[in-house]
């Protein structure tokens, strides 16, 4: 079965957030955008690639209502250490969620049980909590972070436009889509 749709599950955990251990539980994501980016593990090689991207993408999904979270199965410790010691992700002011029991990967199943890891999981939630984007990736695929916000912006577009879709590539400003009897077989 599919997550598209699904309320997020509850969770607590601790992230590592502006120099300071704080608590993130699933109320944390609801009443605004969220991404919630799962990576396999902390001082490895494709996953600071794509944490950097985030970071520097960044001020613009916050300037969209988005809030970053990233996720793996380190410890909030690790998740200091890390950012304090690389210059890549020392520049990240999103949330690290430190996942060590499985139990937030587990929930939006990316957990990789004989690893003890995460798949590379993207999960866009809505205001109210609901998964409208899941991507998941093997580890070896990096993802791309202006991708993703071409995405989140289809995803607040149609919901605040109902009766509309994006279709393939489309971007901010670009034509939509009205469903209907008529465009059967036209397009």
């Amino acid at each position: 079965m599919s997550l598209i749709n699904t309320t997020i599950k509850p969770f607590k955990a601790q992230a590592f957030h502006a120099g300071k251990f704080v608590p993130v539980t699933e109320a944390n994501l609801k009443g605004k955008w969220s991404v919630v980016f799962f990576y396999p593990a902390d001082f490895t090689f494709v996953c600071p690639t794509e944490l950097g991207d985030l970071a520097d993408h960044y001020v613009t999904f916050k300037a969209l209502g988005v809030e970053i979270y990233s996720v793996s199965t380190d410890t909030h410790f690790t998740h200091k250490a890390w950012h304090d010691t690389s210059d890549t992700i020392g520049k990240i002011s999103y949330p690290m969620i430190a996942d060590p029991t499985g139990a937030i990967t587990r929930n939006f199943e990316v957990m990789i049980e004989e690893e003890g890891l995460a798949l590379r999981g993207t999960f866009l939630i809505n205001p109210e909590g609901q998964i409208k984007l899941c991507e998941i990736h093997d580890n070896g695929i990096g993802r791309d972070a202006s991708e993703l916000l071409r995405k989140v912006q289809a995803a607040q577009y149609i919901a605040a436009h109902p009766g509309e879709v994006c279709p393939a590539k489309w971007t901010p400003g670009a034509e939509t889509l009205a469903p209907s009897l008529d465009l059967v077989g036209k397009i």
